[in-house]
C-alpha cells in the first residue's frame, strides 16, 4: 500500500487538509471554495468522469443530460458561483416548455385552463373541481404520505390522473408508501387553486413558482460543461482531483476521522485528513468507517435505499422531435417515464438537422431493465414510442444507453428514522466528517442546493469558531418551494 508524503495532520484552521469524497456539484464546489481561500484539498472520485448526476454523457459526438438540469435558483450565491465558473457566453437562455402526455392527449404544464378543459371534457372537469372541493371539506387522513399530501391539494381525481402513475414509475413503490417529503420539496406552494389562477392570468415570464417559470439558463454544452470547467479551476488552484479512486475506509479515533483510504489504479492509497467532506451515498459513508459502526447503525444504513436511472437516447431527424424540453409520460401501459428532447435544451448537444430524444426509465440496479442489453433497451424505447404514437421507429438512426446508479434517494416510510441514526452517530464519533449534496445527505436536493450545502460547509470549516456556524441540514427545508423566486430575492435581497 502506498501513502502520499504528507506531514502529520494539524487540525487548526490555518492548517486544514480536507479530503473531499465525490467530484459532483457538491464535492467540486467545496474544493473550489476552499481553493479560493488558499486551502488545498484532495478530491476522490470513484468514476472516471466528474459531475455526478450533473455530468453530460458523450457518445459519438452526441451529448446527453442525465435527467435534465435547469439552471434556475433562488439562492443568489449559487447563481453567482455558476457565472464565476463559466463565462457569460457559455450560457444560453432557453424557453421552458413541458407537457404531460396522458391517454393520447397533451396537457400543458403548467396547467392552462382551456387546454385542460378541452382534454378532460366538461363532465370530467366538473368532477375534478368537485373532487377538490370534497378534499377541502374532508381532507385525507394521512397527510404524511405522498398520496394524501398531494390529494389534499388537488383532489382525488386529479391526483390519480396527473400524479399517481408518474410518481409510481419514478419510485417503484405504491404512492401511499412514499413519504410526503418528496412532494413537499417539489410542489410546496402549488395547488389546484394556484394552478388555475395562474392559467387564467396573462402569459408572462412567471417566476413566482418555479414549476411555472418560462425560461432558464443552460450551459451550451450541457451541465457537464460546468463541472469540467470547475475541475480545471480546482486543479489550477493546486488541489488534486483523483478519478477512479473509490473510497474504501475512513479511519477514525477519539471522535474524529484522521485518514481516508481509497483504491487507486495501482492499489490502496491513504490520505491523512483534517476534515472529510463527503458526497458519497450516506449509508456507504457509515459502512466505510473503521472501526466499524455498531450493529444498530449498520441496520439503519442497510435500510436506506435508492432508485436508479437509465436513459435510452434515440437519434432522429430534427423534424421528428417536439418543441418541448421534455414530456412527462403518465400512460401506465409503458415503462418510459419522461422523454427529453436534447435539441431543445441546446442545439450544441446535437448535430445539424438531427436531434436526440432521451427516454428516461426509473429502475432498480439489477432489475430486468437495468440488466437488459443496450440493443434490447433501444428496441424497447422505439416500440414504446410507437405505441404512444410519438415516433415512427423507422426514423431512428442510432441509439445509445446511459445508466446512472443511485440517482434518487428513496423516501420510503423508514428513511427519516434511518438517516437520523446515521447523523447522530457521525456527530458523536466523527464530528469532522461533513455530509453534503444529494446522496451525501440522502435528500432530494437539486444541483443548486447540493452546491449550497457545500458552500456553507466550507464557511463552517473556515470560520473562527466563535459562532454556531451554519446548520447544513436546514438547507432545502424552507417553507417556500425549493426554487421559488420571491420578489425580495429577485431584487437581490
Amino acid at each position: 500500500m502506498s501513502t502520499p508524503p504528507h506531514p502529520p495532520v494539524d487540525p487548526t484552521p490555518d492548517r486544514l487538509r480536507p479530503v473531499i469524497i465525490g467530484a459532483g456539484p457538491a464535492g467540486l464546489t467545496a474544493a473550489y471554495q476552499l481553493g479560493k481561500s488558499g486551502v488545498g484539498s484532495t478530491v476522490l472520485e470513484a468514476d472516471d468522469v466528474v459531475g455526478g448526476i450533473s455530468r453530460t454523457a458523450v457518445r459519438d459526438g452526441w451529448r446527453f443530460d442525465i435527467g435534465g438540469h435547469r439552471f434556475f435558483t433562488k439562492v443568489r450565491a449559487v447563481s453567482d458561483l455558476w457565472h464565476e465558473i463559466l463565462e457569460p457566453e457559455d450560457f444560453l437562455l432557453r424557453p421552458r416548455m413541458s407537457r404531460i402526455f396522458y391517454r393520447g392527449k397533451f396537457y400543458d404544464y403548467p396547467l392552462r385552463a382551456m387546454n385542460a378543459l378541452r382534454n378532460l371534457g366538461i363532465v370530467e372537469a366538473v368532477r375534478c373541481v368537485l373532487s377538490y372541493v370534497w378534499v377541502r371539506i374532508h381532507p385525507p387522513r394521512d397527510l404524511t404520505s405522498f398520496e394524501g399530501w398531494t390529494a389534499s391539494r388537488f383532489g382525488w381525481r386529479l391526483y390519480r390522473t396527473f400524479f399517481k402513475t408518474y410518481t409510481e414509475k419514478v419510485w417503484g413503490i405504491p404512492a401511499d408508501e412514499l413519504q410526503a417529503d418528496w412532494a413537499a420539496q417539489r410542489i410546496k406552494n402549488l395547488s389546484l387553486f394556484s394552478a388555475v389562477m395562474n392559467s387564467l392570468m396573462p402569459r408572462r415570464n412567471q417566476k413566482d413558482i418555479t414549476s411555472l417559470i418560462e425560461e432558464f439558463e443552460y450551459p451550451r454544452y450541457g451541465p457537464g460543461m460546468m463541472w469540467e470547467r470547475c475541475h480545471e479551476l480546482v486543479t489550477e488552484q493546486g488541489s488534486d482531483v483523483l478519478l477512479e479512486h473509490p473510497v474504501r475506509r475512513i479511519r477514525h479515533a477519539d471522535g474524529l476521522a484522521h485518514e481516508v483510504e481509497a483504491d487507486g489504479p495501482d492499489g490502496p492509497v491513504v490520505f491523512p485528513a483534517s476534515h472529510v467532506i463527503s458526497s458519497m451515498p450516506l449509508p456507504h459513508l457509515l459502512l466505510a468507517m473503521d472501526p466499524a459502526v455498531p450493529d444498530d447503525v449498520r441496520r439503519a444504513a442497510d435500510g436506506i435505499g435508492y432508485r436508479d436511472f437509465l436513459t435510452v437516447a434515440l437519434v432522429v431527424p430534427a423534424v421528428d422531435g417536439f418543441e418541448d424540453n421534455w414530456i412527462y409520460i403518465h400512460s401506465p401501459e409503458v415503462r418510459v417515464g419522461r422523454v427529453q428532447n436534447f435539441g431543445q435544451w441546446s442545439p450544441h448537444l446535437v448535430k445539424e438537422g438531427r436531434t436526440c430524444l432521451g427516454l428516461e426509465y426509473f429502475v432498480n440496479e439489477g432489475d430486468d431493465l437495468w440488466d437488459s442489453t443496450d440493443e434490447d433497451l433501444v428496441e424497447r424505447g422505439k416500440a414504446e414510442m410507437e405505441h404512444l404514437g410519438l415516433l415512427d421507429p423507422t426514423r431512428v438512426e442510432a441509439g445509445y444507453v446511459v445508466r446512472m446508479p443511485k440517482a434518487y434517494p428513496m423516501y420510503d416510510s423508514d428513511y427519516q428514522a434511518n438517516v437520523e441514526v446515521l447523523r447522530r452517530w457521525l456527530e458523536a464519533n466523527a464530528r469532522n466528517v461533513h455530509p453534503v449534496g444529494r446522496n451525501g445527505m440522502h435528500r432530494y436536493n437539486n444541483q443548486d442546493h447540493s452546491m449550497y450545502t457545500a458552500m456553507l460547509t466550507v464557511e463552517n470549516l473556515l470560520g473562527d469558531g466563535s459562532g454556531p456556524g451554519h446548520d447544513i441540514w436546514q438547507v432545502n427545508v424552507e417553507e417556500d418551494y425549493h426554487e421559488e423566486l420571491v420578489a425580495a430575492e429577485a431584487d437581490g435581497a
